[in-house]
């Protein structure tokens, strides 16, 4: 992959496609994370404005605080950066705390309604300063194996780097010299009160997850290691595949009407 004009790429389409929705600019959630990184990189290279949200709901320490080093690296370099911090823990609890038990003493549902109130204040704020939702997503969570909230941080108004597997996120990163310790951190949603990474959830490295995105033998070929990434592809892939095809609509017949 040529990098640089990937970059030049994107950061064209980013830019066009603002200007043609008479945008401002972006307004991007920050995680401490490599895609929330490149992404708002991207979008700070178009010269548009740029809002970076760092939104905590009690967040891990090391992830916001990585996060608030790549956003004073982004306002060091990019004049057209500014960033809000939004607390929304108080929001999160005062949530919970009205819904049933069955509800509240859910962990996935908890985790992703941290993630759709993120994406409330996201809007929120978009709207305000007349700007788009840059989404983060890249090709092996958005199309691969779902690895997203509905509703949460898939909802977006444009995704710039989905077309990108996690890896060549990673190669954007080093060539755009995105802070090392994001570069080096652990991948992860950020939605859980403890450490627990993407590969752990998912078991599979990201590395593997492109492979079994790519593969398509008859598995006559393959390691014990390989098959049994490839049933976990197939798996999330199967399971999340309502995140990854137009909402279904019930079509009424003509004599019906």
């Amino acid at each position: 992959m040529n990098n640089p004009l990937v970059i030049e790429h994107i950061v064209k389409w980013l830019k066009d496609y603002a200007v043609g929705a008479r945008s401002q600019g972006f307004v991007i959630g920050i995680s401490g994370g490599i895609d929330s990184a490149v992404t708002s990189t991207l979008c700070a290279k178009t010269g548009l404005k740029v809002i970076c949200l760092e939104m905590g709901i009690h967040q891990n320490p090391a992830e916001v605080n990585r996060g608030m080093e790549h956003i004073e690296w982004l306002e060091n370099n990019f004049s057209n950066v500014t960033h809000q911090r939004i607390n929304l823990t108080k929001t999160f609890e005062a949530l919970r705390d009205v819904l049933d038990d069955q509800s509240k003493y859910h962990d996935l549902s908890m985790a992703n309604t941290r993630a759709r109130i993120r994406m409330t204040t996201l809007y929120a704020v978009a709207q305000a300063n007349g700007c788009l939702v840059a989404g983060t997503g890249n090709k092996v969570e958005d199309f691969g194996v779902g690895f997203y909230t509905k509703y949460g941080d898939g909802g977006v108004d444009l995704s710039p780097i989905a077309d990108l597997y996690k890896t060549e996120v990673y190669a954007l990163a080093k060539e755009m010299g995105v802070v090392e310790s994001i570069q080096k951190a652990k991948p992860t949603d950020g939605l859980w009160k403890d450490e627990r990474t993407d590969e752990g959830q998912l078991g599979a490295t990201y590395p593997e997850l492109e492979w079994a995105m790519e593969y398509k033998g008859d598995g006559s070929d393959l390691t014990d290691r390989q098959k049994e990434v490839l049933k976990i592809f197939d798996s999330f892939h199967m399971a999340n595949k309502h995140k990854m095809v137009p909402i279904p609509v019930c079509l009424i017949p003509d004599n019906l009407k």
